[in-house]
């Protein structure tokens, strides 16, 4: 045969053989993630930042491993089987070699459950249910936001001190706010014996009817609220509240309200006093988080959530474990994590080996309308390793892996 044709023919076996490989072997780590993004636009869109932000910075840097990172992202509907349809055809179409993602609780359980089904590693960035890591936790799935019970255990200390007696309850009415009020229940009763819940109103996600609740709460004649109503439910709330006169002479004490994700929409109705966990953005003065301000401004000319703190985060967890693993081998991947440490724009974090939670933290502080607009003053960072229940209780009520 002649030379040249030879070479041609050898050089397009080679092209064609490179062609049938597939991606993740080619130098791409596939991340699947999944979320919410219609349904929760406020908190998901800068999460959704945040994650692209990571991955250039990363991938400007050779990769991971020498691989770049590819992500994938793909909408749940806030369904939880719609959730595990999706990770299906992540997994079986897309090739992926992790999954990530989720904001509501139920579908974080969902897809919790699916990893343990399948043996596949996942990342639940946002869901906060104690569910994921204690009852229904499992050796391929970990949690890097503070969870419900971290956060209500940041809030109880600063609800007691209020010293009021009589208590009326708000939230959303699945599974975030359920165990949101059981755990605020248990741990305000243990350090306040005498108590009482005078009122609960639990409206369905997203289909508040603030007027009613805001009445039946007055009638209660509350010495302070417990809120963990967000988004669109907590602006209705708070409008409504406000023209009402419900907060007027009460305290009131609220998860994520000093997010800027809720707070900001509040605008010129936006409380004074709140106890509240949130992300004062504006007055984080440590070097790590400037990097990553600053970083962020840059690309987006915006200015971050929290979102985009976990969104960041999380995509840097999948780089050091996959790092520290040498591979995306998902029982390599599920060692690595154990005590895994990463730097975010909040600090070191690790991830506890003993329930695959990480102890990021939160900020504590309370809301001030300033000039028509809400921020958080008086606040302090609380780190997550601080607010666990105990090694032995975990034990109890986690199933070994």
């Amino acid at each position: 045969m002649n030379p040249l044709r030879l070479a041609f023919c050898a050089a397009s076996v080679v092209t064609l053989a490179t062609a049938l490989v597939p991606a993740h072997a080619q130098g791409v780590i596939k991340i699947g993630e999944i979320n919410s993004y219609k349904a929760q636009p406020a908190f998901l869109e800068p999460y959704k930042k945040g994650m692209e932000l990571a991955v250039d910075e990363i991938n400007a840097k050779g990769g991971v491993n020498g691989k770049k990172l590819e992500l994938i992202s793909r909408d749940d509907n806030a369904n939880p089987g719609d959730a595990v349809r999706v990770a299906e055809e992540l997994i079986s179409r897309e090739k992926v070699d992790v999954l990530a993602g989720a904001f509501l609780s139920n579908t974080g359980l969902a897809l919790t459950d699916f990893a343990k089904q399948k043996k596949f590693f996942y990342l639940a960035a946002e869901p906060l249910t104690d569910k994921i890591v204690w009852s229904n936790g499992n050796k391929y799935t970990y949690r890097l936001r503070p969870s419900t019970y971290m956060q209500v255990a940041m809030l109880v200390p600063e609800a007691a001190k209020l010293k009021k007696k009589r208590w009326a309850i708000v939230y959303p009415n699945y599974e975030y706010g359920q165990s949101s009020v059981a755990t605020f229940k248990t741990l305000l009763k243990a350090i306040q014996p005498d108590v009482e819940f005078v009122a609960e109103q639990a409206p369905p996600l997203g289909k508040v009817d603030a007027g009613s609740v805001v009445q039946a709460l007055a009638d209660a004649k509350p010495d302070a609220i417990f809120n963990v109503l967000f988004g669109a439910d907590l602006s209705k709330f708070v409008r409504e509240g406000n023209t009402r006169g419900l907060f007027k002479d009460r305290e009131v004490v609220s998860v994520l309200t000093g997010e800027p994700e809720y707070l900001d929409p509040l605008k010129d109705e936006a409380p004074n006093g709140w106890v509240v966990t949130g992300y004062p953005w504006y007055g984080v003065k440590t070097a790590e988080h400037k990097a990553f301000n600053d970083a962020y401004q840059a690309k987006f000319k915006d200015y971050p959530r929290l979102g985009s703190v976990v969104g960041y985060s999380a995509i840097y967890s999948i780089a050091a474990g996959v790092k520290k693993a040498g591979s995306t081998d998902t029982e390599k991947l599920v060692a690595a994590f154990k005590g895994l440490q990463v730097d975010t724009p909040f600090g070191k974090i690790s991830y506890r080996a003993q329930d695959n939670q990480s102890t990021m933290g939160a900020y504590v502080g309370k809301t001030k309308n300033d000039g028509g607009k809400g921020v958080m003053v008086d606040y302090v960072y609380l780190d997550g390793a601080k607010f666990q229940p105990t090694d032995d209780e975990v034990k109890k009520m986690r199933p070994a892996d």
